[in-house]
């Protein structure tokens, strides 16, 4: 668990399309065994701490007929900004993919002094 002692906390949201594998006959889409995908995301204002961060797929266009395996997480997370990582396997056939996050952590906040 994460507590935050601070009493202004962030929240930064966001969506980003992954990939479109399957106009150009990309790896996802094309290839077989273990892929994997990493988008870099950076917040629009840093947070005092690495913050805690949630990822979901909110859209996914998979090929039907074959197994569907997926798996999407948050990676290298820093007050700057994070990884999305997403990761399929087999003879899975990802064409496209969308991921929604959300980071919520630790601020500065206006009334904050040092001495």
């Amino acid at each position: 668990m994460q507590r935050f002692n601070h009493t202004a906390i962030g929240i930064c949201q966001g969506s980003l399309q992954l990939f479109s594998a399957f106009e150009d006959n990309g790896p996802m889409w094309a290839g077989e065994g273990p892929r994997v995908e990493r988008r870099q995301v950076r917040f629009t204002d840093s947070f005092l701490l690495p913050p805690v961060v949630h990822i979901s797929v909110s859209m996914w266009d998979i090929e039907g007929s074959n197994n569907q395996r997926a798996d999407i997480a948050s990676d290298k997370v820093t007050p700057d900004g994070f990884e999305v990582v997403f990761r399929t396997w087999g003879d899975t056939r990802v064409a496209r993919i969308r991921a929604d996050w959300m980071a919520i952590g630790a601020v500065q906040n206006e009334d904050d002094f040092t001495l």
